[in-house]
């Protein structure tokens, strides 16, 4: 649907092009005129979560209505193996982490990722140290999008390059803006023993989380009373079904029929990373985190 209230599930950035945002942007140019919309997908390397999402992504653009132009593939967490292994240690505990890393070997033994994905549907990697570094600014301008796609990207976008694309940038968030504004906002949801989980779509400004709500699409987490739901369950759902609700979003900016909901930032909440006392909590409360 229109409207509602969105960051990878560690944290979905955000911030856009034109000062009128993408939505306003789109109509202004009349869309692209029948042309292909120009995308510029920037994300992170994940290959247990993330990649749901371009699994579904890939696979639904139709060349004749998007024309993905490349993919930046970021790193997650901006720090050595060793200390996102601790994190996760912490996050997840002994037994859940194991069964993780053994989820990791698999997918690695596999070769699959992010990029392998883009390779078979020919979309070119576009490499970067920073997302924000000048010389990336620029071959974005080269390549000249009308618009960007935050998909879990790990940087905040600065300035330069929320003006690189014609009609702005765009960011897709696994919770109800702004009430579950920052980072790993299903775990915070189930937390809080929400009905559903708000996948939305929305502009990104230099405001964190801020921007005009594009879509929105609620996805059912089951109560405890029912048998409880997992987080892993409920990432894997909101990534693939967002795809979907991203897709919806790009086709009406190139009809230039987008319309952008405004977030009454007088709600606004922000949740940081969940810490052990966090996980114990959601699982006292019957959920669990696989």
């Amino acid at each position: 649907r229109r409207g509602g209230g969105g960051v990878s599930e560690a944290g979905e950035q955000h911030g856009g092009g034109s000062a009128s945002g993408p939505a306003a942007a789109s109509r202004e140019a009349g869309g692209t005129g029948g042309a292909p919309l120009r995308v510029l997908v920037i994300t992170e390397d994940d290959p247990l979560y993330v990649i749901q999402f371009f699994d579904v992504f890939f696979g639904a653009c139709r060349p004749e209505e998007i024309e993905l132009l490349g993919i930046t593939i970021d790193d997650a967490f901006h720090e050595p193996l060793h200390k996102t292994a601790r994190r996760m240690l912490s996050f997840y505990g002994p037994v859940d982490f194991v069964r993780q890393c053994f989820r990791f070997a698999g997918v690695k033994l596999k070769k699959r990722s992010i990029a392998t994905l883009a390779q078979r549907a020919g979309v070119p990697l576009v490499p970067c140290a920073s997302v924000n570094d000048p010389a990336y600014v620029d071959r974005v301008r080269e390549l000249a999008p009308d618009v960007i796609v935050s998909v879990a990207a790990p940087e905040i976008f600065k300035k330069d390059l929320l003006g690189a694309a014609r009609f702005g940038c765009v960011n897709i968030h696994s919770g109800r803006l702004p009430v579950y504004r920052g980072m790993m906002p299903n775990f915070w949801q189930l937390l809080h023993l929400e009905p559903h989980a708000t996948v939305t779509v929305h502009e990104m400004v230099e405001k964190l989380d801020a921007g005009g709500v594009l879509r929105t699409l609620d996805v059912a987490i089951t109560q405890p009373g029912d048998g409880g739901d997992s987080l892993h369950r409920l990432i894997v759902e909101t990534k693939r079904r967002g795809a979907d609700v991203m897709l919806e979003a790009l086709r009406e900016l190139r009809a230039g029929e987008a319309v952008a909901t405004p977030i009454d930032m007088s709600e606004k909440k922000y949740f940081s990373f969940p810490k052990p006392g966090d996980v114990a909590k959601l699982r006292k409360a019957g959920h669990r985190m696989l």
